[in-house]
């Protein structure tokens, strides 16, 4: 199958299954490979896996075989994977049906690393020839264009038929994969796949693979309501007794019930949480006691507990692990930023003496007239970040000592980033 794209360049996709198809494929993949300059190129989200390939230097001739993990380590990220719990829905969505249509069903980690698979008896035999078995890796870096790593790669559902495949030996194969994200936090948690010879394709598996994707993610959050539920009933007697604010959370910080304060969605815990005091950027000093399920939170309303966090550590080293290390007198708690909180929190520990909602909206748009959305970002922000952020002006709060992790080449800060402040940092870089 072809269209006609952009500047005239026809793209084609192996979807078609017809021999014109893989003949211009196989035409697009040479062209790449010596860099030649092609009217024919494959469909976008292939060309783009295509460039990421070619630059982690994945060589298209060779095999995809690949060290296995160890038995033990398996299992050990099947136990530490909410999968895990899914696999029961999974197979019945999808193991059965890879059964009937020559096919099989492969679940992966978050690396890429093959936990489990299931199918057709004939498949997976075949399957062990391109090392498509428990343990093998199958992100794009290791083998190259295929549906579990592309789909890992770029986050979204994705079929990879024949010469799709970037490595040789992969073109007698077609798959199609889902992304499946945790519903609490939105955070990627594995893949789903169904794998199997080129002429087992058919058009609507990616259909298929990502419906029942979405069949997990909804397991996943009814499980998580149900759970939250339970703390709900335990901690709810608790906090009519308690005076003051007080909140019962699950062990990722999700609200279960809340007295004395505004709700709010989720509390930043910090990674080893234990009984007793505990100082939280949104809420100062409290106390923590377990609950079957969660904690309760109590807020030292009495301020007798050391004083103010010392150190905020800003991480922009990568634009797609952006966070906040704030760290108290009792342990330090990180907090993931999206892009423009992490612009606001850059510009607030370069202008140490604080910004005014215009100076902040100049700095970041280029437009001092846009306070309105400075002040709803900063408010967002300090939900989390109470603790080390003043106002009149916006700034870190005395005493607190900053510190900023930038990229190890200062041109690629927040490489996506259009605010004024952030671009005038890397071209600073670039000049040195």
């Amino acid at each position: 199958m072809t269209e006609t794209g952009s500047a005239g360049v026809l793209r084609v996709t192996g979807q078609g299954a017809g021999r014109q198809a893989t003949r211009l494929l196989h035409r697009a993949r040479e062209a790449r490979l010596t860099g030649e300059p092609s009217r024919v190129a494959p469909r976008a989200e292939i060309d783009a896996s295509w460039d990421r390939v070619v630059r982690s230097g994945v060589d298209p001739d060779q095999s995809p075989e690949s060290d296995l993990l160890e038995a033990d380590e398996i299992e050990h990220r099947r136990r530490s994977t909410a999968l895990g719990e899914l696999m029961p829905l999974l197979r019945a969505g999808l193991a059965s049906i890879a059964d009937a249509a020559q096919q099989i069903m492969v679940v992966t980690d978050t690396e890429g690393r093959v936990l489990w698979r299931q199918g057709n008896t004939g498949v997976l035999r075949r399957a062990h020839d391109i090392c498509l078995e428990e343990g093998a890796a199958w992100a794009e870096a290791a083998t190259g264009t295929n549906a579990i790593g592309t789909a890992l790669a770029a986050r979204v559902p994705i079929q990879v038929h024949s010469a799709e495949h970037f490595i040789r030996a992969l073109h007698g194969w077609t798959c199609a994969a889902a992304p499946v994200r945790d519903p609490r936090d939105g955070q990627l948690i594995g893949i789903v796949d169904i794998s199997g010879p080129a002429s087992t394709f058919h058009p609507a598996t990616l259909a298929l693979v990502d419906s029942v994707a979405r069949l997990a993610e909804g397991e996943i959050r009814n499980r998580h309501l149900a759970a939250i539920e339970r703390l709900r009933a335990v901690a709810a007697p608790i906090l009519c007794r308690i005076g003051g604010r007080a909140l019962a959370v699950d062990a990722h910080g999700r609200l279960a019930a809340v007295t004395g304060m505004p709700p709010v969605d989720r509390l930043p815990l910090p990674k080893s949480l234990r009984p007793g005091p505990v100082w939280l950027p949104s809420l100062g000093m409290c106390r923590v006691e377990p609950l079957p399920g969660g904690w309760l939170v109590q807020v030292d309303e009495a301020g007798t507990a050391p004083g103010a966090p010392r150190r905020v550590v800003l991480d922009l080293s990568r634009p797609r692990g952006l966070a906040v290390h704030v760290t108290g007198p009792l342990g330090s708690v990180k907090q993931r930023l999206s892009p423009r909180h992490a612009e606001l929190l850059y510009a607030l520990a370069v202008h140490r003496q604080g910004r005014t909602a215009s100076e902040l909206a100049r700095d970041i748009f280029g437009d001092a007239t846009r306070t309105v959305t400075v002040r709803a970002e900063i408010s967002r922000l300090r939900r989390h970040l109470a603790e080390v952020l003043a106002h009149r002006p916006y700034r870190f709060g005395d005493g607190v000592e900053v510190e900023v992790i930038r990229p190890e080449h200062g041109a690629d800060l927040l490489p996506h980033s259009r605010a004024p402040v952030v671009a005038e940092a890397r071209t600073a870089a670039r000049a040195t």
